[in-house]
């Protein structure tokens, strides 16, 4: 849909472009992706309701890999159901709200994951550094603060981004060459002024964001220097296990942030430019419930557990 004032056209649609016209390969696209995001949707939704209703799992450490999980669930909800719409009904139309709101909400889930990171980073150096002063530091009003605070600051830091991006009308092109209303395709086709306020957004913006690395470099390291002067093998593995997950996590985060914010902004659709949205758009929710369900000996427990009474609930009821 379009809109002329004058000589000037004011874009209120966006076209969501395939890296093929083939139908072939929009279906196999669509398939594709719908198999990533049933295994995101499994690991983190279980993940998740694992740790809710497991009552051995009601610690700091948990509560905020609860939060990840959900955090990775809505991170991947935004994008890739609308893609794989897309892809099977061979439609590419997307109208200039539904962009705004993927690209909040893509934004929001992902710096609110940043912030959980840092105060997950936070959480195993008390355990592991000051261990006697856990309990007290780490109590359950501090999670209930740190996690209302990292979600707060994702919306704020969301809404500073999508209100910049989305300020000046779309004047110069509709035409998104990726699967998806991608930030930097959205940068691209907007105004100078938009161009320039979120230049200055960014920038600001980046001062929050290297402070958090800081913290969580600083977290880490004091954390590998404890371990270190631990005199027991088996206590520096128990160390080491329990926050490996999130030096994983973290990495992966790091290098698909990279990835999106450094990556070449295509002028036509590719199969490099699509495999490149995929990684920082798919993976991280897909890959970070494998590394904290798979390698974690307690939540393996509590899946098994689980299993177990929804397998003994579905035979009683069964038999009767």
């Amino acid at each position: 849909m379009l809109a002329d004032t004058g000589n000037l056209t004011i874009f209120r649609e966006f076209l969501l472009m395939d890296v093929s016209n083939s139908r072939e390969l929009q279906i196999l696209q669509g398939l594709m992706f719908l198999v990533v995001y049933l295994g995101a949707l499994a690991g983190n939704l279980l993940t998740f309701t694992v740790i809710v209703i497991d009552p051995h799992l009601h610690f700091p450490m948990y509560v905020f890999m609860g939060n990840l999980s959900l955090i990775d669930f809505g991170y991947i909800s935004v994008t890739v159901p609308k893609s794989i719409t897309n892809s099977l009904m061979g439609h590419k139309v997307i109208s200039l709200t539904a962009c705004a709101a993927q690209t909040f909400l893509y934004i929001f889930f992902a710096s609110a994951e940043f912030f959980f990171l840092v105060v997950m980073s936070y959480d195993r150096y008390v355990a592991i550094c000051h261990p006697l002063h856990y309990a007290s530091t780490v109590s359950p009003r501090f999670c209930t603060q740190a996690s209302c605070g990292s979600w707060a600051s994702g919306l704020v830091y969301s809404a500073v981004h999508t209100g910049t991006m989305f300020s000046h009308p779309f004047t110069e092109s509709n035409v998104i060459h990726q699967f998806f209303c991608d930030v930097p395709q959205i940068m691209s086709i907007s105004s100078q002024a938009v161009q320039f306020s979120e230049f200055v957004a960014i920038a600001v913006s980046a001062c929050i964001v290297l402070l958090g690395f800081v913290f969580l470099f600083a977290s880490y390291v004091h954390i590998f220097s404890t371990v270190l002067h631990m005199h027991s093998v088996e206590a520096q593995n128990k160390a080491l296990s329990t926050c490996s997950p999130q030096i994983a996590t973290i990495t992966l985060f790091i290098i698909t942030g990279l990835f999106a914010s450094f990556g070449p902004v295509s002028n036509s659709p590719s199969i490099p430019s699509l495999l490149t949205a995929m990684f920082y758009s798919m993976v991280s929710p897909l890959v970070n419930p494998i590394i904290f369900s798979l390698r974690n000996r307690k939540i393996k427990s509590a899946v098994h557990r689980m299993l177990k009474k929804a397998f003994r609930f579905h035979r009683r009821d069964f038999i009767s």
